[in-house]
Parts: C-alpha cells; structure tokens; sequence
C-alpha cells in the first residue's frame, strides 16, 4: 500500500456465515478474496476469523451448537487460517505472544486443545503445540526453550 492511500473496506459477513455453516472450501476462497481485494490481513482475521469464532462460542456457551458442530465450524475457520499464514508473515506482524499447549499425562483427548489452538493462532498467538499426553518434564522443557506468556495444560 502506498503512502496516503487508504485500503478498502470488505464486508465480512459471507466469511463468518460460511464458518457458522462449516463450509471451509467457500472460507478458504472468501479470505482469498478478501485478501485479493486489498483487505487488511489483521482485518480478515478479526472481523472474519475471529468474530465468527465468537459467535460459535455463545451458540455453544446457550446450547444452541454442540461439540460436533463447533468442531465444523472450528475446521472451516482453520481453512481460511490456513490461507492466513503467508499474509501474516509477510507484514511482520508481531505475534500478539507465545503459547506451549498440550494435554496432560494420562489424557488423550485433544478436541479442546486443537479448538484452544486454533482460537489462539486466530488471535495472533505464537502456539508450540505439545500434542496429547504430555509428561510434566516435556511442558517443562518446553517452558524453558520457548520462553511463552501462556501455558496451557
């Protein structure tokens, strides 16, 4: 963008109703769009990405989705994360801060670790992933080599 210009303004509507709706091939070519068009790629991510998140969480906080749902939704808004990933880098965009993530020893579910991430990268966090049944000494590994603001068990 050069000097004095002023960069377009998307309407974000479409990326939001198609991860409400689990669509991630129409997410994955609406943020291409938008990018395409000129829109910001930290917009994308808050007024698309981020605010469709949102509202998945209050439909989950009032029942109104259930855990299959939201992982549908949660797959189409990593599609258009995915699509994110170039933009970001290239407008060293600083990381909003650095997150190690993992399930604790013993446990083997990943659903709301994998969602936790995705929320996270959304959010402009820097996430080290672990995986599932973490031993406390490979979190404190972790710890010590990365450095983050945040843990997450």
């Amino acid at each position: 963008m050069r000097k004095g210009e002023k960069r377009m303004t998307y309407n974000y509507s479409a990326i939001v109703e198609s991860i409400l709706g689990g669509n991630a091939s129409a997410v994955r070519e609406q943020v291409k769009d938008a990018l395409a068009q000129g829109a910001d790629p930290v917009e994308v991510i808050a007024q698309g990405l981020v605010a469709a998140m949102d509202s998945v969480g209050t439909k989950f906080e009032h029942n109104e989705i259930y855990v299959t749902e939201l992982l549908v939704t949660a797959r189409a808004m990593h599609a258009g994360l995915e699509e994110m990933r170039p933009y970001m880098a290239a407008t060293n965009t600083p990381p909003a801060g650095r997150v190690v993530l993992g399930t604790v020893a013993g446990d083997l579910h990943d659903i709301g670790k994998n969602l936790l991430g995705l929320l996270l990268e959304a959010s402009g966090f820097e996430v080290i992933d672990l995986g599932v049944d973490v031993s406390p000494a490979r979190f404190v590994e972790a710890v010590v080599k990365h450095r983050p603001q945040v843990l997450c068990l």
